[in-house]
């Protein structure tokens, strides 16, 4: 029997085989995708073949205040959203919903098909923090594009600085204060530069007088 293939996609990471999306500032994509997931309450191998065949995938949800669940979702809803970097799935699961990140997603080692999927709870906490994060790079953003500076770049400098332990909101300030350095940078390099034309062409304006 050929073992499945299992990919773990740990936190930051891009599941092998996906390029980094981005919008058109070059600055990444988070994807929030809502899908619907049905309760199983069958376990084994057969049950699972039974699940894949009715066009569904077997999941299990755990983490943070949640038992842990065993679900289904449908296949080619889920596959698409697996498509798409920094995923976070909205799980309606019997009334209520249910904020999760892929961990561990098995594929059939040939046909490449879903098999199986365990989805880690995104706890309050976390949320908060994407929410934070997600506010600090529409601030750096916004502020690199009023500098004229390059916004992926602003926003991979805030990303390193919050990895590196810097709160997202102080990583955000600094972001704002930077942008606004190179400003005033650009603005006295301009200045010098428009004086030393006037100058130059005061000087050709002098030559060809005399």
């Amino acid at each position: 029997m050929v073992p499945l293939h299992s990919t773990v996609i740990d936190e930051g990471r891009r599941p092998p085989g996906v390029a980094e999306a981005t919008d058109d500032r070059g600055v990444p994509d988070v994807t929030t995708v809502a899908l619907s997931a049905s309760p199983r309450s069958d376990f084994g191998k057969g049950a699972a073949r039974r699940t894949r065949r009715e066009g569904n995938t077997p999941a299990v949800i755990y983490g943070g205040d949640v038992d842990l669940l065993h679900i289904s979702i449908n296949t080619h809803e889920l596959d698409l959203a697996l498509r798409k970097p920094r995923v976070v799935l909205s799980l309606s699961v019997d009334g209520r919903t249910v904020l999760t990140k892929p961990r561990d997603v098995q594929r059939d080692p040939v046909k490449r098909t879903l098999e199986h999927i365990d989805l880690v709870v995104i706890t309050s906490d976390e949320a908060q923090q994407r929410s934070d994060m997600a506010d600090a790079i529409q601030t750096a953003t916004a502020a690199a594009e009023a500098a004229g500076m390059d916004a992926a770049s602003a926003v991979q400098a805030l990303e390193e600085a919050v990895a590196a332990g810097e709160d997202p909101t102080a990583a955000a300030g600094h972001a704002v204060e930077d942008a606004e350095h190179k400003a005033e940078e650009y603005a006295e390099a301009n200045k010098a530069e428009a004086a030393a034309e006037a100058a130059a062409e005061a000087s050709a304006e002098g030559k060809s007088a005399e």
